[in-house]
């Protein structure tokens, strides 16, 4: 499924599809203790693996990884995205921010962004986001979004506390 890899914009952020100069500075957070919640750190050959998944996903899923970047002046300060695909059980709704981006609210503005677009323009029901425990940044960003916690959804890893986020009728 090919799909147009949209941009999108709120009041400060405009997500726009990674382009390979997005990567130096994924690569960097990836190789980051900051990545453990999801799977890392990462060397330089698994940051580019999970890089090209999240631009594959679009031509495969119809979804994927987007860009966040400041409306004012298009400084990138990190990605949104659905994961999906066989190492995830339902479709995710994440998000990373590189350092020093944290509580400005960009995170939760860009996922609201997203989500409201797989609900509106791709029809989705429903999205989950997998967060570690120990993620308490991201645990309130899925509860500002309005995510629910769901114990009996399966986590991408057993330890994983799964938000589910609905499609409003």
């Amino acid at each position: 499924m090919m799909a147009a890899i949209p941009t999108l914009r709120t009041e400060r952020l405009v997500l726009r599809p990674p382009v390979i100069a997005d990567f130096s500075a994924y690569a960097e957070l990836m190789a980051s203790s900051r990545s453990s919640g999801m799977g890392g750190p990462f060397d330089t050959r698994g940051a580019w693996g999970l890089f090209c998944h999240d631009v594959a996903l679009w031509a495969l899923c119809g979804h994927g990884a987007l860009m966040v970047d400041l409306a004012d002046g298009g400084h990138c300060v990190g990605q949104v995205g659905i994961n999906d695909g066989p190492l995830f059980p339902e479709k995710e709704l994440g998000w990373l921010l590189y350092e020093g981006y944290e509580g400005h609210g960009f995170a939760s503005e860009a996922a609201a962004a997203l989500r409201d677009w797989a609900f509106d323009t791709r029809g989705l029901e429903t999205l989950v986001s997998y967060i570690d425990v120990a993620n308490t940044g991201s645990i309130r960003v899925a509860e500002r979004l309005g995510g629910l916690l769901d114990p009996d959804a399966a986590g991408q890893d057993p330890e994983d506390l799964v938000y589910r986020y609905r499609r409003r009728t």
